[in-house]
């Protein structure tokens, strides 16, 4: 069973389709439960981080979540929430990344919206992708590059398109919206 973890995001519904594209039907869930016992964890997210923390936090899923064992997959959002902190309504968040989520700043326009290409590939996440795919963004918050960074991108500044410590993989732009290169990144996710 693959879950798409249901907390009001934006974006659930796209994933859901962009799963049903490759033959698979995911569940819709924010019950502990069924996200423990679930093969894979899809956790995406377009919205607000301290009101995505804060229904999260209704439902008990901030301490669910970074428990989890199995293959997770942060989108966008979900990848900000995965990190330490946000400077999105100063926004204390899961703490599975050691990282804080900045807001971009600079003379380019915010937020970060469209094709944009990643670099610097290092993981099973990527098999099948090539150095400077293109993959789509909606952003105007980032995280930054550590050790934990499996693909980068540079808008402003250089970011992390992409993070994994051990079984949390997150990805800042979109796969659901990025083409074959989003749905063959899908595919590695499913495979894992």
């Amino acid at each position: 069973m693959i879950a798409i973890i249901d907390y009001n995001a934006g974006n659930i519904q796209s994933v859901r389709f962009a799963l049903n594209r490759l033959g698979i039907e995911p569940v819709l869930t924010n019950d502990e439960e069924q996200l423990q016992k679930a093969d894979k964890v899809i956790f995406p997210g377009v919205g607000e981080a301290g009101t995505a923390m804060s229904f999260l936090k209704s439902k008990n899923l901030h301490q669910v979540i970074p428990e989890l064992s199995q293959p997770v997959l942060g989108i966008c959002l979900g990848l900000q929430l995965m990190c330490r902190h946000s400077e999105e309504s100063n926004t204390d968040c899961l703490n599975i990344f050691p990282l804080n989520v900045k807001k971009f700043s600079g003379g380019m326009k915010i937020p970060h919206i469209g094709w944009n290409t990643i670099y610097n590939l290092k993981s099973p996440l990527f098999k099948g992708c090539s150095e400077n795919n293109y993959v789509y963004y909606v952003h105007s918050y980032f995280a930054e590059t550590e050790k934990n960074t499996i693909a980068e991108t540079d808008y402003i500044n250089k970011f992390s398109a992409a993070l994994q410590k051990n079984n949390f993989y997150a990805v800042q732009f979109h796969p659901e919206k990025s083409s074959s290169v989003g749905e063959q990144i899908l595919k590695n996710f499913l495979a894992l």
